[in-house]
């Protein structure tokens, strides 16, 4: 699996905002747990459920998206 197929979006969950393999924990959550100076080791302690490529999907997408906005 591509890391970037991770990444779900559903209309009905989240207001249609990315997620995580349908969960309902958006790419932005996880960005700013990065952000604040989590680690994914504490993430991934705090949410047992998700999975190191998980945050790594979100990065790629995140990295993914302003590349298209760039290049827009």
């Amino acid at each position: 699996m591509l890391l970037i197929e991770r990444i779900t979006i559903e209309p009905g969950k989240r207001s249609g905002k990315p997620c995580i393999r349908g969960l309902r924990i958006t790419v932005y959550d996880v960005l700013e747990y990065l952000a604040s100076g989590m680690t994914i080791e504490e993430i991934l302690d705090d949410f047992p459920y998700l999975e190191r490529e998980d945050i790594l999907a979100c990065l790629s997408y995140a990295a993914n998206k302003e590349k298209i906005e760039l290049c827009a």
